[in-house]
């Protein structure tokens, strides 16, 4: 049976990272979250106090920086050198810092390779801004999973207020709204729907319902 990859794009704060772990467990897929890369170059430039807007001092992170992904008790976990930093990059300030730095060339292509690996080598479900139109272009099933902004925020801030991460509703909200502008505007590999992407909308939709949808949304088109 040939590779099957699954390509789930979407905006910050659409449930992409909840929703496509657990379909891919159901599945027996692995899940890959390339949001975690871009936060964890992010979180590099941030802990070595560089402007992450500036593309020439995010550049030269990139020739010493180690990111990988490593799948333990069949989860993803991320790594920068040898410091596991899923926690350390769910983060408002990593969430801006990996805005900035995807909007870098020279990021994407450091990472784009690494994630089509990945693809290559095993049935996955990928999660992204690009995944099915720059990334995956040819993955069999392509979902574009979004909320309103307004929804996003609100679920992100009790994500954040459970972990113990003190932020107001109203700065979530402002980020959310930052980062869509910024992910849908940059010049390389905005977001967008793939033409071929099945529109999941879960602004009306518990986690429960979200997840049931998407999982059957895969199975119809597989």
């Amino acid at each position: 049976m040939s590779i099957v990859n699954v390509a789930i794009d979407g905006p910050a704060g659409a449930g992409k990272s909840t929703i496509s772990r657990r379909v891919a467990k159901e599945l027996g897929f692995i899940y890959v979250d390339t949001g975690a890369l871009y936060r964890t170059v992010g979180l590099n430039v941030l802990r070595l106090s560089l402007d992450m807007n500036n593309a020439d001092d995010v550049i030269s992170t990139l020739d010493s920086v180690k990111v990988s992904l490593r799948f333990i008790n069949g989860e993803q976990r991320v790594f920068l050198y040898d410091e596991d930093v899923s926690e350390a990059i769910r983060t408002p300030e990593a969430s801006m810092a990996a805005s900035a730095v995807s909007a870098v060339p020279a990021v994407r292509d450091f990472l784009f390779s690494l994630q089509q690996d990945i693809a290559a080598a095993s049935n996955c479900i990928m999660d992204g801004r690009d995944i099915g139109t720059v990334v995956l272009p040819n993955a069999q099933v392509k979902i574009f999973l979004t909320a309103s902004a307004e929804k996003r925020a609100d679920r992100r801030f009790k994500e954040l207020s459970e972990k113990g991460i003190n932020e107001s509703y109203e700065n979530v909200l402002s980020d959310i709204i930052q980062r869509d502008y910024n992910d849908s505007h940059r010049e390389i590999a905005p977001l967008k729907q793939a033409d071929d992407a099945i529109l999941v909308d879960t602004s009306d939709l518990d986690l429960e319902q979200s997840y049931e949808a998407v999982l059957n949304a895969i199975k119809e088109r597989l």
